[in-house]
């Protein structure tokens, strides 16, 4: 054989291997099964559920601090005798995470095969979580139709007061948070503040729907 035959079979097999190779790599890539993405979206539910409750401790006068948990990152609040508040430890985790699927991949698994036991319950359970906007509504008491006129009047200038204080502490926080979230280099850090940019702005919005 000569030499250019030899280089053309040694470029061939060279051109073979490579596509080889390229189809293997592309055989090798799966997409996520469904019990990760049932863990993908526990997370997200649970972001949100966060976000909301949040949201409505700022309408009820708690402060957000600059401070996150040391046990799960979550930002701190703080009520009105300065004690601080986790809404993630005190409101969401509890004994039985590990069947949570927004924090054990393995309760994920599980719960994707009892639904495919379960081949005659097509029709799924409605979960809370939909109806948490309607919480988030802040929907404001009625007055009492039997309060005397001047004692409805200083009620309502308080309730004025109070909520412009809301708004004011929600708007100095959302700053805050931009800020920060121009300075932070960290995703996870990106992530905490963005939440906490919504969870002001969905209050915020809650605040100036109310009836003043």
């Amino acid at each position: 054989m000569t030499e250019e035959g030899v280089a053309s079979a040694g470029s061939c097999r060279g051109n073979n291997m490579a596509l080889s190779s390229a189809g293997h790599d592309e055989a090798e890539w799966e997409p996520p099964s469904e019990a990760e993405l049932k863990v993908i979206q526990a997370r997200r539910e649970r972001q949100d559920k966060i976000s909301k409750l949040m949201s409505e401790y700022l309408l009820k006068g708690y402060r957000m601090l600059g401070e996150c948990c040391d046990e799960c990152g979550t930002i701190l609040l703080q009520d009105k005798q300065k004690k601080l508040y986790c809404v993630t430890c005190q409101e969401l985790n509890s004994d039985v995470d590990k069947d949570n699927p927004a924090l054990n991949a393995q309760a994920a698994l599980s719960q994707v095969r009892e639904r495919q036991l379960a081949t005659n319950t097509d029709e799924m359970v409605s979960r809370p979580e939909h109806c948490e906007g309607a919480a988030l509504g802040l929907r404001s008491s009625a007055p009492d139709p039997a309060l005397p006129a001047s004692t409805a009047a200083p009620n309502a200038l308080l309730a004025r007061n109070t909520l412009a204080a809301a708004e004011e502490t929600i708007l100095q926080k959302i700053g805050w948070a931009s800020q920060h979230l121009q300075e932070t280099t960290s995703v996870e850090r990106s992530i905490q503040l963005c939440s906490l940019i919504r969870s002001c702005t969905d209050a915020l919005k809650g605040i100036r729907e109310l009836p003043q």
